[in-house]
């Protein structure tokens, strides 16, 4: 049975367009243009995630969002948002949203964030394994066995030190890694004041996963201390 996926937005165009993409992906899509309308289908459908938008004419999505977790639904929610606020993601997060894409949005990033949500809800109701051998970081997979590294679908050529870089982050995801540590557990050597090879291997892994310099989707630079992936 495909998996069931609520879109809540006013905007009849990006409705359809996610909608498009998802039944394309195989998943059954029930779309609703209000809070009510949203509501009303969380109660007949089993639903395995939603898609919010945060403006709906009768009610905002942080409200929705609230209201569905109130009701005891555990799937995952995905917040859709044309605001940028660190505010707004916070909110979100807090009242029970899983993650967060801002408008306007790349449908198959959106895509590949609804399949990582409901990867891990599986595996949190089946029992994560303790040290996983794989990660999939809204699009971004790595498999340590398959030594082998994708974004949104597309593989990514990494030589072996951009790979253990990446797998070091990864398994480190939402907490900052100190350079230091980071290059005494990849390079295997004492990390050296002043060093810039951590840096520029960092530099070469963002060219070849497209990332914007300023604002970057994953990799994130922590000034003086390191790097995150959040």
């Amino acid at each position: 049975m495909p998996k069931q996926i609520l879109v809540v937005d006013d905007e009849a165009a990006i409705a359809d367009l996610v909608e498009v993409y998802l039944r394309s992906e195989g998943f059954a899509v029930h779309k609703s243009g209000t809070a009510g309308e949203a509501l009303a289908c969380v109660d007949s459908v089993p639903l395995d995630l939603a898609i919010l938008d945060v403006m709906l004419p009768d009610m905002d999505g942080f409200a929705l969002c609230r209201r569905i977790r109130e009701g005891g639904k555990l799937f995952p929610i995905v917040m859709l948002t044309a605001r940028v606020e660190d505010m707004d993601k916070i909110t979100g997060l807090t009242l029970g949203a899983d993650d967060y894409v801002t408008k306007p949005f790349n449908p198959l990033e959106l895509v590949a964030r609804v399949k990582t949500q409901l990867r891990r809800y599986t595996r949190y109701n089946q029992g994560a394994p303790a040290q996983p051998e794989e990660y999939d970081i809204r699009g971004l997979q790595i498999s340590k066995a398959a030594h082998r590294c994708t974004l949104f679908g597309e593989e990514l050529s990494l030589t072996p030190l951009e790979f253990s870089i990446l797998w070091y982050l990864c398994r480190r995801q939402g907490r900052v890694v100190p350079s230091e540590e980071l290059f005494e557990a990849v390079w295997g050597e004492k990390y050296m004041d002043g060093s810039n090879t951590v840096m520029s291997h960092i530099a070469r892994l963002r060219e070849k996963m497209r990332e914007p310099s300023r604002k970057p989707r994953f990799i994130r630079t922590v000034w003086g201390v390191g790097y995150t992936i959040e």
